[in-house]
Formats: structure tokens, sequence, C-alpha cells
């Protein structure tokens, strides 16, 4: 049980991800894509002043199932396993938290922009 709920979080997490990088672009999507990016800051700016700047309640939860299942030296960010422990690569901490927050500000800014243009028209 632990395994298909450890699937099932890391494809959420990897789906919120592309969610919020991505779903501003199409005109479709982008009140949802407004909603899911303000509980992405709402978890990481407003839960994070009790759990710390950036907290992920779903990298909270899938950390506590990894360790459930006997992984042990999980990094503080999912981005930080999904890029370098999934994908393989070697980017460095400081890097990636650069790429998440500068991704996520123009995602959130233009998801803001857009969603207000077009409600306008």
């Amino acid at each position: 049980m632990l395994q298909v709920l450890d699937i099932l979080l890391y494809t959420i997490h990897i789906l919120v991800i592309l969610a919020n990088s991505f779903l501003w672009i199409w005109k479709r999507t982008r009140k949802i894509h407004l909603v899911i990016i303000s509980l992405t800051a709402f978890s990481w700016f407003v839960m994070g002043i009790w759990y710390g700047w950036g907290y992920c309640f779903l990298t909270d939860w899938e950390w506590d199932i990894k360790r459930r299942m006997g992984e042990s030296g999980l990094p503080n960010s999912f981005i930080h396993y999904w890029v370098n422990e999934s994908m393989g690569l070697d980017i460095s901490t400081g890097t990636l938290d650069i790429l998440t927050v500068l991704v996520f500000a123009v995602a959130f800014i233009l998801s803001v922009i857009l969603n207000w243009r077009d409600r306008k028209k």
C-alpha cells in the first residue's frame, strides 16, 4: 500500500509542478492554474511561516511515506529529488532553488495578468 501511495504522490507532485509551470499558457486552463499556483504559494509562504520557507505539504506527505518504506537522506525539496535523483542530473541546490523561484514567479505574475485581462474582455 505504501508503494501505491508513493507512486500516487510522486505523480501528483510532478503534475502540480507541470501545472504551475505551464497551465497559464492556455486560456481554457488559466483559472485552474491561478488556483493551483495560489495553493502552492499558500503552502510555501503562509504555511512556511510555521514549517519553514518553501514548505510543501505534498513533499511532507511523500517524505513520510518514503521514510516508512526505508528511504533516507531525502533532500528538503521534491524538485531536487526529482531532478537529481529521478532524472539522474547533478544540479546544485542553489541553482535549482533559483530556477524554481524564477519559474514560479514568472508563472504566477503571468497568470494574474492574463486572468485579469481575460476577465475584462
